[in-house]
């Protein structure tokens, strides 16, 4: 039982990782400035950095010991969360991209 836990948690890891690295290049592309950076070939951690401008920083760090979430502003540590809330407060930062998004496509579209 142990050992399939330990197999599904290091899935769980890789999946988030390859999450993370998608949600960068996504915010890239739409003008912000991230990364994500991997040690290894084995995608078993992370280290996703994103400005949301005006000195305001979401870090996000994943491994097979913990996973948060770090906001700042001005270089003052604003919320830290670990665990299950790090990961809802990722998913609301994908959510505000994809509606951003999609609001974008929806007024090129209503201007052709």
């Amino acid at each position: 039982m142990f050992v399939r836990l330990a197999e599904q948690h290091r899935q769980f890891v890789k999946d988030l990782v390859m999450s993370l690295q998608a949600l960068a290049t996504v915010l890239e592309r739409r003008g912000y400035l991230a990364s994500c950076y991997t040690c290894g070939g084995q995608m078993n951690s992370a280290s996703f950095m994103v400005s949301l401008g005006d000195n305001h920083l979401i870090r996000f760090l994943v491994s097979d010991y913990g996973i948060t979430w770090t906001e700042m502003h001005d270089d003052r540590e604003l919320m830290k969360l670990e665990g299950a809330e790090a990961i809802n407060q990722l998913q609301e930062l994908a959510n505000t991209v994809k509606n951003e998004m999609c609001a974008q496509t929806q007024e090129t579209v209503a201007t052709r």
